[in-house]
C-alpha cells in the first residue's frame, strides 16, 4: 500500500471518529441524566413509553458542612418564601436552609422544653410559625418564624379517644382557623382534628373497610367463637397529608390498592375519585403488587406528586387525578434513591425529594415537555378544551404515545359538536366512557340530520307491513294450496 492510500485512509477513519463521537458523547450524557425510562400507564392498565417529565439536577448534602450528616430525616416542608425545612429525625432536629442548602438556622436542638424527641413530621405557615410532629415526646411542638419554642400540644384529653389510645403524631397540616390535621401512627381511625386550643373534636376523612362476600360467608358460617378468635377487619391507616391553597387536605393511605391518594373536603368526603381508581404501578405480581405512598405534595396549580415508597417512584398528576408523570427508582445512581421519605417542590415546580437512605435532598428540574403538558393540562382542567387543543397536538407531535392529549383533543372535539371526530380519539385513549357518550350525542345527531330520509323509510315500511305483508301472505297461502302434494287415488275394493 502506498504512502498516499494509507494517509487517505487515516483521515477517513479520522473524520469518522470525529462524526461519530459527539453522538455517543451525547447519548451517555443523556443516560446519565435519566438513570431511568420515561413510562406512563394507560387506562386499560399497560405500560407506556413516554418522554421523561423530570431529570436529576443536583443533590443536597451537608455532610461535609457544620451542619453534619443528616440522619434518617423524615420529611421536608418548603414554606412560602421557597426554604426548605427539613425533620432530621435521627439527630431529633429542624434544618431550615435556603433552596441551595445554605443552613438559616436549626430548630429544636437545644435543651429545655423546646427539645424535640425524633420528630418525624412538620408544617410551617404563611407567617413562619413551625408546628412540629414531636414523635417521641407525643406532642406537637410550635415554634415562632424565629426559631424559638413557643408551645406544646401534648396527647388530648378527650372521653372519644379512649383510655388506650396511642398518641404517636407523626404528620400534620394546619388550616387557616389554626386546626390542626394530625396522622398518628397506628391509628385507622381517621385524621385527628385538634382545635386551636388543643381540644380533639374528633377524628376526620376516615378510611372505610370495603365489603367482602368472604367475611359475609365466614359471618353465616362460622360460630361466636370462631369469629371472635378471627382477626377484626379495620380501615387502614393515613400515611402522610399536605393542604393546598384552596384548603383541601391531601391523604395518603398504605394498605388499599385503589384510592390511595384522597382529595378530603372540609367534612372530610373524598372529592378526588369516584368509584376504584388505583395509583402507582398496575403490578399485580411481585413486591410492588401494592403502591406504599409515604409522601404527598400539592403545587398552587394542583398538580399532585406522591412518592411511592415500594418502588422508589415519584408519580406526579393532574387535579383531576390524570397520570402525568412518573420518574426515580431504587439505585445508587444520581436521580434514583436508596430509601426515599418525602418529597415537596418550590414555586418554580423543582421537585425536591429526600433520600434518608444517603442523608441528602435531590432535587429534580421539570423538562420542556413537562412544562408543555403542564400548560396544557392547566387549561384542560378548567375546561377550557379548545385552547388546550393545540397544546395537546404539540405534546402528541413530540410522543405519539402520549394518551391523555388523545382524550383531551376528544374533548375538544366533543365540545365542538364533532362527534365522530371525538369517537376516534377517545378510541386511542381507551376512555370506554367518553366513547360512548360521544357515539350516543352522534347518533343523535346523524339521525336528526337524516330524518327525512327515516320519516320516508319508516312511512314505506308502514306500508309493506300494512299492505304488502299481508298481500305477499295471501299469495304465498295461494302457491302452497297450488303446490300441495295431491293423493293418488284408488280403484274400488282395493285395500
Amino acid at each position: 500500500m502506498t504512502r498516499s492510500k494509507r494517509t487517505r485512509r487515516t483521515l477517513a477513519g479520522v473524520l469518522i471518529i470525529a462524526l461519530v463521537l459527539p453522538f455517543f458523547a451525547l447519548s451517555g450524557r443523556a443516560s446519565a441524566d435519566a438513570p431511568y425510562r420515561g413510562y406512563a400507564w394507560s387506562q386499560s392498565g399497560s405500560e407506556v413509553s413516554s418522554i421523561n417529565g423530570y431529570l436529576y439536577d443536583s443533590s443536597i448534602d451537608p455532610s461535609g458542612t457544620e451542619t453534619g450528616v443528616l440522619k434518617n430525616p423524615e420529611s421536608l416542608f418548603i414554606g412560602a418564601d421557597d426554604t426548605l425545612y427539613v425533620v432530621d429525625t435521627g439527630n431529633s432536629r429542624i434544618i431550615h436552609m435556603d433552596r441551595d442548602g445554605a443552613v438559616l438556622g436549626i430548630i429544636g436542638d437545644l435543651e429545655g422544653a423546646g427539645k424535640l424527641q425524633e420528630p418525624k413530621g412538620i408544617f410551617v405557615k404563611p407567617d413562619g410559625t413551625v408546628y412540629v410532629a414531636d414523635t417521641k415526646n407525643q406532642r406537637i411542638a410550635v415554634f415562632g418564624a424565629d426559631g424559638k419554642y413557643a408551645k406544646e400540644f401534648p396527647k388530648p384529653d378527650s372521653t372519644l379517644l379512649g383510655a388506650n389510645f396511642s398518641y404517636s403524631p407523626s404528620k400534620l397540616v394546619v388550616d387557616k382557623r389554626d386546626y390542626m390535621y394530625v396522622v398518628s401512627d397506628g391509628n385507622t381511625q381517621g385524621l385527628m382534628q385538634i382545635d386551636s386550643a388543643g381540644k380533639f373534636k374528633g377524628f376526620y376523612g376516615a378510611n372505610h373497610v370495603g365489603f367482602s362476600w368472604t367475611r359475609v360467608l365466614i359471618k353465616l358460617v362460622a360460630t361466636k367463637e370462631q369469629q371472635s378468635q378471627m382477626a377484626t377487619v379495620r380501615p387502614s391507616e393515613f400515611s402522610n397529608v399536605d393542604l393546598d391553597e384552596e384548603g383541601f387536605i391531601y391523604s395518603t393511605t398504605l394498605g388499599e390498592e385503589t384510592n390511595q391518594i384522597k382529595r378530603l373536603s372540609p367534612v372530610g368526603v373524598d372529592t378526588l375519585n369516584v368509584g376504584q381508581r388505583r395509583y402507582g404501578n398496575y403490578y399485580t405480581d411481585g413486591p410492588f403488587s401494592m403502591a406504599s405512598f409515604m409522601g404527598i405534595s400539592v403545587d398552587k396549580n394542583g398538580f399532585i406528586t406522591a412518592l411511592d415508597l415500594q418502588s422508589g417512584k415519584i408519580f406526579q398528576y393532574d387535579k383531576l387525578g390524570n397520570s402525568l408523570f412518573s420518574f426515580g427508582g431504587i439505585g445508587e445512581q444520581n436521580g434514583l434513591f436508596v430509601t426515599p421519605s418525602a418529597v415537596d417542590q418550590t414555586s418554580d415546580g423543582m421537585i425536591y425529594v429526600v433520600d434518608k437512605g444517603r442523608g441528602r435532598i435531590d432535587r429534580f428540574r421539570a423538562t420542556p415537555f413537562a412544562e408543555l403538558v403542564h400548560e396544557a393540562s392547566l387549561l384542560y382542567v378548567d375546561g377550557r378544551y379548545d385552547e388546550a387543543e393545540v397544546l395537546w397536538h404539540e405534546v402528541l407531535r413530540q410522543n405519539s404515545n402520549y394518551e391523555m392529549a388523545y382524550q383531551a383533543i376528544g374533548k375538544a372535539l366533543y365540545k365542538a359538536e364533532k362527534y365522530k371526530e371525538a369517537m376516534g380519539y377517545f378510541k386511542l385513549s381507551g376512555s370506554k366512557y367518553d366513547y360512548s357518550s360521544a357515539f350516543r350525542e352522534y347518533r343523535k345527531l346523524f339521525i336528526r340530520e337524516h330524518f327525512t330520509w327515516f320519516f320516508a323509510g319508516a312511512i314505506v315500511l308502514f306500508l309493506l307491513l300494512y299492505w304488502g305483508v299481508p298481500k305477499a301472505y295471501r299469495k304465498f297461502i295461494a302457491w302452497m294450496y297450488r303446490h300441495r302434494p295431491v293423493k293418488p287415488k284408488t280403484a274400488k275394493g282395493e285395500m
